[in-house]
């Protein structure tokens, strides 16, 4: 927390606005609108509720497709199973980890030759790091399929300048606890198409219709966002960049600290890009270094210290497990990923004495 936080949950307090809506809501969508530079944004209850309604707003609908990145965490693919549709999963690159172009392309042709193009495509920008947003767009405008675009993890990241998170018809951030800023819970809808997002705020409070009483035509959801949190999130926007400087600085400690150490590849940054590293991520490149990122992580458990492997990827979970999924170029990146992969503790308090320890730790065990 930054300190400020306090004042205005106290506002919502000392003015009653306690449930969701309120002038701090308002006021959050109105200045991360202005950030990221869209017509408007929606508040919702998380990250996942967002990539619903966007879904939804899509018309997405029972046993349509819709391609999603896979190495990623499963809430960017859950709410496609929330409307009854099936996911079609996407290889990442080496470059950015994301979205693969070449084997979306491949997705897409498939899907032109059986007469069942998908109804959208949910691209991940993992790690802070954007996908190759331009490759992606041109080959999605080409097929005329929007495109909803999951920062969920990439708030203050840019792609060429421009704002992680509008690149699509919808852009979706996360502000769970974990996250390069945090509301407790909780995240944003953003778009330039205001009608779309008046709609969403619509659904996201129930689909009450215009009605001197409770009527409703049609189903709705409890995702708006609560004005107590919404109070946090405008504290927190305001120091957004002094939360990505910290990550890009905890970054460059382990870069600088590992550089000796052969077998070691960290996230890479796509020139043009600006990431917010919101974690530090690095391969053990398993011909140089004869360690697993697991032993690494249970290593590191005994020191107190927790790290995690990369995400595993959707197509391998047991509950996708009979879904189509497109290799990069013959070659699944992502499972090479997984399989090699681990995050570091990154978080934006981190002092150097503690990251210290992270570094003095794996030095240790790897020597």
């Amino acid at each position: 927390m930054s300190g400020e936080e306090i004042k205005y949950v106290n506002q919502a307090f000392e003015t009653n606005w306690i449930a969701p809506l309120g002038p701090n809501v308002d006021e959050f969508e109105k200045n991360l609108a202005n950030y990221v530079g869209t017509k408007g944004a929606t508040a919702v209850s998380s990250g996942t509720a967002a990539i619903h309604l966007a879904l939804q707003l899509l018309e997405v609908g029972k046993l349509d497709t819709v391609f999603c990145s896979t190495f990623t965490f499963i809430a960017s693919a859950n709410p496609i199973l929330y409307q009854g549709a099936v996911p079609v999963f996407i290889d990442s690159e080496p470059e950015t980890w994301n979205m693969s172009p070449s084997a979306l392309k491949c997705a897409f042709l498939e899907a032109e030759k059986e007469g069942k193009m998908p109804k959208a495509v949910i691209v991940v920008n993992l790690y802070g790091q954007s996908a190759k947003m331009d490759e992606i767009v041109e080959i999605c405008k080409f097929y005329n399929v929007p495109i909803i675009e999951d920062a969920a993890e990439s708030l203050g990241s840019f792609y060429k300048g421009k704002p992680s998170g509008t690149f699509g018809e919808f852009g979706v951030y996360s502000f769970n606890g974990n996250k390069i800023i945090t509301t407790s819970g909780g995240g944003m809808l953003v778009s330039n198409d205001e009608k779309a997002l008046n709609e969403a705020k619509f659904l996201a409070t129930q689909a009450r219709d215009q009605a001197p009483y409770y009527q409703h035509s049609r189903v709705g959801y409890n995702y708006r966002m609560s004005n107590v949190l919404a109070g946090i999130g405008i504290a927190q926007l305001q120091v957004l960049e002094e939360r990505v400087q910290a990550r890009r600085e905890v970054y460059k400690r382990y870069v600088e600290s590992f550089k000796h150490i052969k077998g070691i590849e960290f996230m890479p940054e796509l020139e043009g890009t600006f990431s917010n590293r919101w974690l530090t991520t690095f391969l053990i490149k398993k011909e140089l270094l004869d360690i697993k990122p697991l032993e690494l992580v249970e290593k590191l458990a005994e020191e107190n210290i927790e790290a995690r492997p990369l995400w595993k990827p959707l197509h391998l979970q047991p509950l996708f497990g009979k879904m189509k999924f497109y290799k990069h170029n013959n070659i699944s990146i992502a499972e090479e990923l997984f399989e090699t992969g681990i995050c570091l503790p990154s978080g934006s308090n981190m002092s150097e004495v503690d990251q210290q320890r992270v570094i003095d730790a794996i030095n240790k065990i790897i020597y």
